[in-house]
């Protein structure tokens, strides 16, 4: 069956989001419906929410609360061991106890990667202070699902939350990881294994505006092989609506650094449209989209019914 890469849960107990987000066996038999066997859960967002509102910081979680949100989606995890796995969420600016707990946290059955934000509190992850994330990251060598946050670079100039939704983090995607590309995190870490989401935003139509920003007089650039080069390391889910979208990250980045990607629940209508997407492909892209990408990077295969970690490739 189908491993889908970004979906999202509520733990047991929290009473935020959409009802579909506290229906796990609801979106389990759904999905497997839909020949999606297992979902990688997380949540961009810890323990707050992505609805934006007024006053709310969702980066001003302590370490104690991301730990507490963190266990609480493993025990989610061990409640359906054949369907789930999970990301631990971290703020990469969040300090030295943030990614020391998300290491501890790798080791635990069902933990298979990180999964942060694009940008925080508007600061893309290319500043310095982000490279102590990057280091641990590349450490581990494990997927981190780069997600947009609740309120993306330019969100409170849009005018609600359904261009915040779908305009506002759909560029937050793109502008987010052109800077970790542009700031020379790849070429530093080369074990990094990052995902964006939502089919990378507009990366796919980027390649070349690197290469031309990188010769720009007096750009810094990352050094290293040409950005574009540097930005088909990357790998992209198929959390679009759009088969141009999609046709272009295939395109791009290579039908082997593309894995499926639903970005539900809350959605579940959302799942049934990508795996019409992907039933539009040719059939060993199908699969090796749908599946096969996925069972060896978060190495799940027959014999991780248990959810045991075994680091990615």
């Amino acid at each position: 069956m189908d491993i889908d890469v970004h979906g999202h849960l509520s733990p047991p107990g929290d009473r935020g989001g959409p009802p579909g987000l506290r229906d796990p066996e609801a979106a389990i038999a759904r999905k497997r419906a839909l020949g999606i066997g297992t979902t990688v859960i997380g949540s961009p967002v810890g323990a707050g929410s992505m609805r934006p509102a007024p006053g709310e910081d969702n980066h001003a979680q302590t370490a104690a609360q991301v730990r507490r949100h963190n266990e609480a989606m493993l025990d989610l995890v061990a409640r359906h061991p054949d369907a789930l796995r999970t990301y631990a969420y971290l703020d990469p600016f969040g300090g030295e106890a943030m990614l020391a707990q998300a290491q501890e946290l790798l080791r635990e059955p069902g933990c298979v990667g990180l999964i942060a934000n694009t940008s925080v509190n508007g600061r893309y992850l290319d500043a310095p202070e982000a490279e102590p994330f990057f280091a641990m990251a590349a450490e581990e060598a494990v997927p981190v699902l780069l997600h947009p946050p609740a309120v993306p670079v330019g969100g409170p100039s849009l005018p609600d939350l359904g261009t915040v939704e779908h305009i506002g983090r759909f560029c937050d995607v793109t502008a987010g990881v052109a800077a970790i590309v542009y700031a020379g995190w790849l070429e530093r870490f080369p074990s990094l294994v990052l995902i964006a989401s939502g089919a990378g935003g507009g990366l796919a139509l980027l390649g070349e505006k690197l290469d031309l920003a990188a010769r720009t007089p007096g750009a810094r650039g990352p050094g290293g092989p040409p950005p574009s080069e540097q930005l088909r390391r990357i790998r992209v889910d198929t959390a679009t609506p759009s088969p141009q979208a999609l046709r272009a990250a295939v395109d791009f980045f290579g039908a082997d650094r593309v894995l499926l990607g639903t970005d539900a629940p809350p959605l579940l209508d959302e799942a049934e449209r990508v795996t019409r997407l992907l039933d539009g492909l040719p059939a060993g892209q199908r699969d090796q989209i749908g599946r096969g990408n996925a069972a060896a990077l978060f190495r799940l295969g027959p014999d991780d019914a248990a959810g045991r970690r075994r680091g990615a490739a």
